[in-house]
């Protein structure tokens, strides 16, 4: 993933008066359908090689995670045209892809933006990179949850890559610990939804899954 805030700079001015000034939020408006309309389709038709679950993941994708210039909308009434706004993005890339290239991108989009935009002005501030991380293959890891996996619900495991980064980028990347996967109980899709829930059956099989390799491991 690569997370990163652009923000454009505009001139204040009354709102009664607005012609003297030049809209922060007009300018982030066209970077978002530039966003939109140039730079998520070319993505969308990017595919991993990886087998992703769910699979409409498998594709590199750009989110606006959020919005914000001018006055608190819920806030003081200040009439005035806004002359900051930033927003922050969400780019998951492939394991394919090149962050150099993918920035390359993104800071593209922005010149051609405001080279048609009269009095565009922005700058582009990182704020995460996670790069992708694999357990070797041939893990014992691996091979001890597929058996206990196959054990306690009586099929074969899937190994997939998943489309989010959870804290085993931490354990492999600062840690050095390579041999480390992602399980655990829960349905993708319900990921960051409302009513995101789990069912006590799949938290129990989990755990039991778990709770084998863990044995069988430290008897290895």
């Amino acid at each position: 993933m690569y997370w990163f805030a652009v923000t454009t700079h505009g001139r204040i001015a009354h709102g009664s008066m607005p012609f003297p000034g030049a809209s922060a939020i007009d300018q982030m408006g066209a970077i978002l359908e530039a966003v939109r309309a140039e730079l998520q389709p070319v993505l969308a038709g990017r595919v991993t090689r990886m087998p992703v679950v769910p699979p409409a993941a498998a594709r590199a994708t750009l989110n606006v995670n959020g919005v914000s210039g001018g006055q608190p909308v819920d806030g003081i009434q200040t009439p005035c045209v806004a002359d900051r706004c930033r927003a922050v993005f969400d780019r998951r890339f492939l394991i394919e892809e090149d962050l150099g290239a993918v920035r390359a991108e993104i800071l593209g989009l922005l010149e051609r933006t405001a080279a048609r935009v009269p009095n565009l002005r922005y700058e582009v501030e990182d704020l995460m990179v996670v790069h992708a991380t694999e357990a070797p293959r041939g893990s014992p890891l691996v091979s001890a949850l597929r058996r206990n996996v196959s054990e306690v619900l009586g099929r074969e495991a899937a190994i997939v890559a998943s489309p989010g980064t959870y804290d085993q980028k931490h354990v492999s990347r600062i840690a050095g610990v390579e041999h480390c996967v992602a399980y655990g109980p829960g349905v993708l899709e319900q990921a960051h939804q409302p009513d995101e829930w789990c069912s006590t059956e799949d938290l129990v099989n989990a755990t039991r899954v778990l709770a084998l390799t863990l044995v069988g491991l430290a008897r290895a």
